[in-house]
């Protein structure tokens, strides 16, 4: 018999799931540094439309790094929290300083792909592991982001 976790998940793959939430955080948190960037930085003809737009995705990613931590609290484990961490783990790269637009929002579509991949593996883990709370948590992140990835690519006529 599996042992089970306090919101009765088996442990093994509770443990899984926290360690893919726990890449999902890296990734998140560079993505939003990144963002806090563009927002800082940005330059040129649609400096006040993309100044607002970064840092609306920036305050939305806020949000969903502590989302995604609650969860893998809510799962039994712990979340990574420091940037050396975060650095090892995450596959988006900390970005220079960008001051184009264009730049920055392909910067911001490549996150998005990286991002969306890591939230269908979890989405693959959780229902294996029965996790609703896991599941749709990650389906409800992607079925907004499919948007902003829409959204974006129409900003660069792709």
């Amino acid at each position: 018999m599996s042992k089970l976790t306090a919101i009765g998940l088996d442990s093994k793959k509770s443990k899984k799931l926290a360690d893919k939430l726990n890449d999902l955080l890296a990734n998140y948190s560079v993505f939003y540094q990144n963002t806090r960037g563009y927002h800082w930085n940005i330059k040129g003809e649609k400096f006040f439309e993309l100044h607002l737009k970064f840092e609306e995705l920036y305050n939305d990613l806020l949000l969903k790094i502590d989302e995604v931590a609650e969860r893998i609290l809510t799962l039994g484990h712990t979340p990574e929290h420091n940037y050396s961490a975060y650095k090892k783990h995450s596959k988006i790269s900390e970005s220079g300083r960008i001051t184009d637009g264009h730049k920055a929002v392909a910067e911001i579509l490549h996150a998005f792909s990286v991002i969306m991949i890591i939230q269908r593996d979890l989405l693959k883990l959780s229902a294996d592991a029965g996790d609703e709370g896991t599941n749709a948590q990650m389906s409800d992140y992607i079925r907004l982001q499919e948007k902003l990835v829409w959204m974006y690519s129409a900003f660069l006529n792709k």
